[in-house]
């Protein structure tokens, strides 16, 4: 570690002097966080914050209100005075909560392998930290969420991508291509099922044989299930919670974000094997500390009327990628792969070689707000993310702006 820190010190010099600013010692970020890339979709939604009548379909998140029963329950718990901290692993009730939901889904999941935390995105960050080491070498499906591959990169990791393919109108993973890269080198494989940005999901036989793949290994698994519930087909993905012993080197993520409309309140959870369950604790406490306790109150609730919430919520978003992959594929030029689940159509556009460039001028000129392509990573230029989990009405005329809008502009 003594020597990782002089190297990064070291370069951290010569980024300054290559700044111009003369000094040996710049105030400047550790060169593997300088060469992070900001957040391409946040850069387009910047660039047109003030246009008018503006569709924003950019982000990862959908368009219903929480479940009332969270937020009187999150109210209830301000009143009754809980605001002050609690257990870095999260609340007892929330944490058997979260086992037993799990338990219906199928999955063998105790209280004592949960650790709640203050959004998914930290649950990825926790388990990357207590796992990761500099120089680990890490692999990602792609195109992905960027943060997965950042958050391995922060900590000093070596990237290796493996991409998915667009075949017969479906996301396709090479599973040969898959396990030919997870090599004796490789310390974490970071599988995103059902993915952002494509849907694509992955079957519970291809995670059988990745489990047992990375076993021999002694390869990690990270995998993000934020999008379990959304899927087109059955009450939940495939999980590896659902093929794994409960000692494998396995870390399941989840989130209440995307199934439980709760994306504000920054809350989730991670499911690991005991042994780890420690070094997690200690690191939530030199993280965030612990999540606040009204919103564990809130997530009780809303887990204990998940059925009908999450039934009605994915039913909806079932028409709603119809209508989307529908019209998104009548337009000239565009290709729409049906996604399994999530909620994004991942479309591409013939002749854009520059997606930024493109969402940008839809923003202004559509007045529709997509992601970029290349924000997903190199897999993903040329194409479009468009998050359809908003009302009808307001999906459909989206589509008609993009209709009139997309066959000129992808042209000039």
């Amino acid at each position: 570690m003594i020597a990782v820190a002089r190297a990064e010190a070291t370069a951290g010099a010569a980024l300054g002097a290559a700044a111009g600013d003369g000094s040996p010692f710049p105030p400047v970020a550790r060169p593997s966080v300088e060469r992070l890339e900001g957040s391409l979709i946040r850069d387009v939604a910047q660039s047109a914050w003030d246009v008018e009548g503006l569709i924003p379909l950019w982000f990862g998140e959908p368009d219903l209100p929480t479940p009332p029963a969270a937020v009187e329950a999150a109210i209830g718990s301000l009143r009754a005075g809980e605001t002050l901290y609690s257990s870095n692993f999260g609340i007892a009730p929330l944490r058997e909560a979260i086992a037993e939901y799990a338990r219906g889904l199928g999955r063998r999941v105790t209280a004592g392998r949960v650790c709640v935390t203050s959004s998914g995105l930290n649950a990825v960050m926790l388990a990357a930290q207590a796992i990761l080491s500099p120089g680990d070498r890490v692999v990602v499906l792609t195109p992905h969420w960027p943060n997965l591959a950042a958050i391995p990169q922060v900590l000093g990791a070596e990237i290796v991508l493996v991409p998915l393919s667009a075949s017969g109108g479906r996301w396709r993973l090479d599973l040969d291509r898959l396990l030919q890269a997870l090599t004796p080198e490789v310390r974490m494989l970071i599988l995103n099922s059902p993915s952002n940005p494509t849907g694509w999901t992955m079957p519970a036989a291809g995670m059988r044989e990745v489990l047992a793949h990375c076993r021999r290994l002694g390869i990690w698994i990270l995998a993000d299930e934020v999008y379990e519930r959304m899927v087109f087909e059955g009450q939940a993905a495939p999980s590896f919670l659902e093929v794994a012993e409960p000692d494998d080197r396995l870390v399941a993520v989840n989130s209440f974000s995307k199934a439980w409309s709760m994306t504000g309140w920054r809350l989730g959870w991670l499911t690991a094997p005991e042994a780890l369950m420690p070094a997690l604790g200690r690191l939530s406490e030199f993280n965030t500390s612990c999540a606040p306790v009204f919103v564990q109150r809130g997530a009780i609730a809303a887990l204990s009327g998940a059925g009908d919430f999450v039934r009605a919520a994915t039913d909806r978003l079932r028409g709603l990628r119809d209508l989307a992959t529908t019209r998104l594929g009548a337009i000239p030029g565009v290709s729409v792969p049906e996604p399994d689940g999530a909620m994004y159509a991942f479309f591409a556009v013939e002749g854009c070689d520059d997606s930024v460039a493109l969402a940008r001028r839809l923003a202004r000129e559509a007045r529709v707000g997509l992601a970029p392509g290349r924000a997903f990573g190199a897999a993903g230029e040329g194409r479009l993310r468009l998050c359809f989990a908003v009302a009808e009405p307001t999906l459909a005329e989206a589509c008609d702006r993009l209709a009139a809008a997309l066959p000129a502009l992808a042209r000039s």
